[in-house]
């Protein structure tokens, strides 16, 4: 008597979002810590920025470290690095908070409309032996959060202006002086030099053949995993600030 097809076993498939909970979680209490340095202000958040570049150098170091073929090689990266994350870490003590703020939040609007869109809405993928998970819809949808981000920071800024003025505030006149179409477009142009950043931090990560630069922080990898597309956008920022207050 033949025995009887035994039906393959039931893998269970995580929900697409399951990790949805973990990354919402550490980004409250990483948005706290923050939150805490930008209310002390001053030295404290200084070293507060000192120390999270700090942070992403070892761990880039230690991706080098797993890349390089010969010490000169390592090097030679270990300095590159130290510019890159260096410029950046510096681009943002200089700047002014308020600036700050915005930086961070149009890079938090790029990562959150990417991931979301994404996530919804699939479709081709940018560079897969790269990021296997970026695909060209979440850039998209990242230029979009980010572009929309710019638009009400400037239409906030012109509204407060206009609040001191002698008519008080007014949102016609907001709209009439806030160059909002602008400060999309370069919200939208910075949202693709933060995806340029990721995209750097993942070809080290496959090149060193790991998945996190650190398991720091849960839901998110570590530090150059969560600041990875910053680090670009400040000094792009930071740069611009200070050739402004230079006068070239």
């Amino acid at each position: 008597m033949d025995a009887e097809p035994v039906a393959p076993p039931v893998v269970a498939v995580p929900p697409k979002n399951a990790d949805l909970p973990v990354r919402v979680a550490s980004a409250l209490v990483m948005l706290a810590i923050a939150g805490l340095a930008f209310w002390a202000g001053g030295l404290a958040l200084d070293l507060f920025v000192a120390a999270v570049a700090f942070g992403v150098f070892v761990e880039y170091v230690l991706l080098a470290s797993k890349i390089a073929e010969s010490p000169a090689r390592l090097g030679s990266m270990v300095i590159a690095g130290a510019i890159y994350i260096g410029w950046a870490g510096l681009a943002l003590a200089v700047m002014p908070e308020p600036l700050m703020l915005v930086v961070l939040g149009l890079v938090i609007c790029t990562d959150t409309g990417a991931y979301f869109t994404g996530r919804s809405l699939g479709g081709p993928k940018i560079a897969p032996r790269i990021s296997p998970s970026k695909t060209w819809s979440g850039l998209l949808g990242g230029m979009a959060a980010a572009g929309i981000w710019a638009g009400l920071v400037v239409l906030s800024a012109s509204y407060l202006i206009s609040a001191i003025g002698p008519t008080g505030p007014s949102l016609a006149g907001a709209l009439e002086t806030a160059n909002i179409g602008m400060a999309a477009l370069a919200g939208a142009f910075l949202a693709v030099f933060a995806q340029v950043g990721d995209f750097y931090e993942s070809w080290l990560k496959r090149r060193a053949g790991v998945k996190d630069s650190s398991r720091l922080i849960p839901g998110h990898g570590g530090l150059f995993d969560r600041v990875d597309g910053l680090l670009p956008v400040a000094i792009i920022a930071g740069t611009a600030w200070a050739a402004t207050q230079a006068g070239i």
